[in-house]
C-alpha cells in the first residue's frame, strides 16, 4: 500500500484551506459527507494530498476529536486495491477495526477505518482505488 492522503481536523475549513494554499496546495474537490458528519476538502500539490475535515456538529466523530485533541493530524489514509479483503486480512492479524465493512467516503471511494490502538495511536483509513 502507499499513502493516499493525510487527514487534518480543523474547526475552520476555509481558513485551513487558505493556509495550505500558501504552501502550494490547490483545491481538488470539496463535499459534505453527512454520514461522517464532515465538510471535507481534498487539496493537492503534485502527488501529495491533504484532506481537511471540518465537523458539521460537535457530536460527530471529528467534532469529538476536536473537542478532545484540538485541530491537527486526524488520520493517515492508505490506498487499497480491495478494502474488504484488506479489512479481513488485518482483522485476522489482530487489528481492531472501526469499520467491519467498507462504506462510501470522499469522492465516492469505498473507505474503512482501523482503530488507532492498532497503529500506535494513529487512525488509519483504507481507501479503495478506482476500479
Amino acid at each position: 500500500m502507499k499513502l493516499h492522503h493525510v487527514g487534518i481536523a480543523t474547526d475552520d475549513l476555509n481558513a485551513a484551506r487558505q493556509r495550505y494554499r500558501l504552501l502550494g496546495y490547490r483545491l481538488e474537490a470539496e463535499e459534505v459527507l453527512p454520514s461522517q458528519g464532515v465538510r471535507a476538502a481534498m487539496l493537492v500539490s503534485g502527488d501529495d494530498r491533504l484532506e481537511l475535515l471540518e465537523p458539521t456538529g460537535p457530536e460527530t466523530p471529528v467534532g469529538r476529536f476536536l473537542a478532545k485533541r484540538g485541530p491537527g493530524l486526524h488520520h493517515l489514509a492508505f490506498l487499497s486495491s480491495n478494502v474488504a479483503a484488506d479489512l479481513e486480512r488485518l482483522a485476522n492479524e489482530g487489528a481492531r477495526l472501526v469499520d467491519e465493512q467498507p462504506r462510501p467516503g470522499f469522492g465516492g471511494h469505498l473507505v474503512a477505518f482501523v482503530h488507532p490502538s492498532w497503529s500506535g495511536g494513529v487512525l488509519v483509513e483504507l481507501v479503495e482505488a478506482e476500479r
